[in-house]
């Protein structure tokens, strides 16, 4: 997932070597939707990732500059994942991967709600989002 295992110079090649595997989208949509999240936090998420993977693909979004970690401003031993400019600029795929599901599968009403918000202005909302993101960082 690091640039040395770059497996050709195709565009989509090159981002699925970064975040094509099974969680690391997983996590960046976590870090979308809460701002900011601690290990513990990312552990809780419903698709239940195991502990070691976690370790694994925050180190390897962040190597990557996907993420960025930062002192927890409540404990000295915890510490904040939030999403880099890099990171941030995931979201109109994420939303389009939203997009694409609410055809085929049955979605919570919390995200059947983004999308409605969505729909009426997809810049917009894409706008909004970003600077909203930009200002945890």
């Amino acid at each position: 997932m690091n640039k040395s295992k770059k497996r050709s110079d195709c565009p989509v090649s090159c981002s699925l070597d970064i975040w094509g595997d099974k969680w690391s989208l997983l996590i960046i949509r976590d870090l979308m939707f809460a701002k900011e999240c601690t290990y513990g936090d990312l552990l809780k998420s419903p698709e239940g990732i195991a502990t070691n993977i976690l370790a694994s693909r925050l180190q390897a979004l962040e190597e990557n500059k996907l993420i960025e970690k930062s002192a927890h401003p409540d404990s000295k031993i915890k510490v904040l994942y939030r999403l880099t400019r890099k990171g941030i600029d995931l979201l109109p795929i994420m939303i389009e991967i939203n997009l694409w599901a609410e055809k085929y599968f049955p979605l919570p009403e919390d995200r059947k709600a983004m999308l409605k918000e969505v729909k009426k202005d997809k810049a917009g909302f894409i706008k909004r989002t970003t600077k909203e993101l930009q200002s945890y960082r």
